[in-house]
């Protein structure tokens, strides 16, 4: 394995790096892999995935909006975040498997939406769920495009149709209490 420095080096990680790193460093051993095989290793890199959970338990990603929605929290980094609909992700991972075009890797991406603009956005859909009360100025810049699997055909819902159909489901599912 070529990365063990790479990962020996990062006794500083915090549980979250590590999990990136880990994701990182499967992904670049699959492409050496097929670079020395007849195997071909197409690679799709989603952002923060968020949408209808089909699961009964919570996961992570659906902790991203839920934990604002329950609110609990006085003031939040205004960090700017990629998002795309889980339902979007499965699509991509479906035309990167069907399109004999494709090859490489994929950034999953629909939307970079700073945190106070997310919680804006909720608010106009669901204005009585406790939100934070103020933001910390972070200057950030995210750079993530999706327009290569654009151009092999992917397309992305709105996101009013993600939110919509994620707090729907958070509150059939129990997780969310409907206000």
């Amino acid at each position: 394995m070529r990365n063990v420095g790479l990962i020996r080096s990062s006794a500083s990680y915090v549980a979250q790096e590590y999990y990136c790193l880990g994701k990182t460093v499967a992904e670049s051993e699959a492409l050496e892999y097929a670079k020395s095989s007849e195997f071909s290793n197409i690679t799709v890199c989603p952002s923060i995935i968020i949408g209808p959970p089909l699961q009964p338990t919570m996961n992570a990603s659906s902790l991203f909006l839920l934990t604002l929605l329950k609110g609990g929290i006085e003031s939040l980094e205004n960090k700017a975040r990629p998002v795309v609909d889980v339902r979007d992700v499965a699509e991509a991972l479906l035309l990167a498997y069907e399109k004999p075009e494709a090859k490489g890797r994929y950034i999953c991406t629909s939307y970079v939406l700073r945190m106070q603009d997310l919680v804006n956005k909720l608010k106009s859909l669901y204005p009585n769920y406790n939100y934070p009360k103020s933001f910390t100025a972070i200057e950030e810049d995210v750079k993530m495009s999706s327009e290569k699997l654009q151009n092999l055909g992917w397309k992305y819902r709105p996101l009013d149709e993600t939110i919509v159909d994620a707090v729907k489901r958070y509150e059939e599912s129990g997780f969310l209490s409907k206000d």
